[in-house]
């Protein structure tokens, strides 16, 4: 058997007819676009993907929830007020807030992340909507919200919650609760955007997390504090998050805290939405 090395010529080349040619690029009718929300979904999928293939990271939206219960509950209920099972009535909302709320920052841990694989730099060659990667990997988080929202709320009954506003005010309060974090979520895409490594945008998240969380009224009634300390709760995102999801699941309604929580959540959106494209564009 002879080859190309044995006999010195070179290997033949394929090359095609023209007929081959005419038949491949002729031309036919194209796919139709995807829309904006279609694309948003697909990218929705794969983050929802990435959790089945690493099904640990759902440990901060199940076990930690679990865990900030039982711990705050029990150690602090029987200080903070006249049993624990009383100081759940009123702690619950507020852990389910800072709970949800404090996982929103995996957000931006995870965009960077990809950013760094060089993720991203493939989506923007795609033709689709642009954000819809951004808005995608945020609508995957959402479910990671319900979740954190609904493991607190069966932990809570468990051990004694019972909200007053019955299933509608439940279902208002974790839809309050959801709205809130969505938008919220863009501050920590902004940050997965502009800083360098995942490790830096978890620091800077958690500077800004623990002063929002635990300066508010989600363990004590803000007329405890000093003075100086309550101007900042009053005016804390937190604070009207926590007392509308308070008053929904009691049954009640606060309509200066709801009204700010909706405020709030449409300035996040807004302001670290657009900000986020801006920085994702110019990349």
């Amino acid at each position: 058997m002879t080859n190309a090395t044995t006999t010195g010529r070179a290997p033949s080349v394929y090359v095609p007819s023209t007929e081959a040619l005419s038949t491949v690029l002729a031309p036919g009718a194209r796919p139709p676009r995807p829309g904006a929300l279609s694309a948003s979904l697909t990218f929705g999928w794969r983050a929802l993907l990435k959790i089945k293939h690493v099904p640990e990271q759902l440990f901060d939206v199940t076990a930690f929830p679990i865990i900030m219960v039982l711990m705050f509950t029990y150690l602090f209920g029987g200080a903070l007020a006249d049993s624990p099972r009383d100081y759940l009535q009123f702690f619950l909302p507020g852990i389910m807030v800072t709970s949800v709320v404090m996982i929103t920052m995996y957000t931006g841990v995870g965009l960077n992340t990809d950013i760094e694989k060089g993720v991203f730099d493939r989506f923007r060659t795609l033709s689709v909507w642009r954000p819809a990667p951004l808005v995608g990997m945020i609508f995957g988080d959402v479910l990671r919200y319900v979740l954190a929202a609904v493991v607190i709320l069966g932990v809570g009954l468990v051990l004694g919650f019972r909200p007053d506003g019955g299933l509608p005010g439940v279902l208002a309060g974790i839809g309050l609760l959801v709205a809130f974090s969505f938008a919220f979520s863009w501050v920590w895409t902004f940050f997965g955007l502009v800083l360098r490594s995942e490790k830096s945008v978890m620091g800077a998240s958690m500077m800004v997390l623990f002063p929002l969380t635990f300066l508010s009224n989600v363990f004590v009634e803000p007329a405890t504090m000093p003075g100086w300390l309550q101007a900042f709760v009053k005016v804390n995102p937190i604070t009207q998050l926590v007392a509308s999801v308070r008053a929904v699941m009691s049954g009640t309604s606060d309509a200066s805290a709801i009204m700010w929580t909706l405020l709030w959540t449409a300035g996040f959106l807004v302001v670290f939405g657009t900000l986020t494209m801006y920085r994702y564009n110019r990349r």
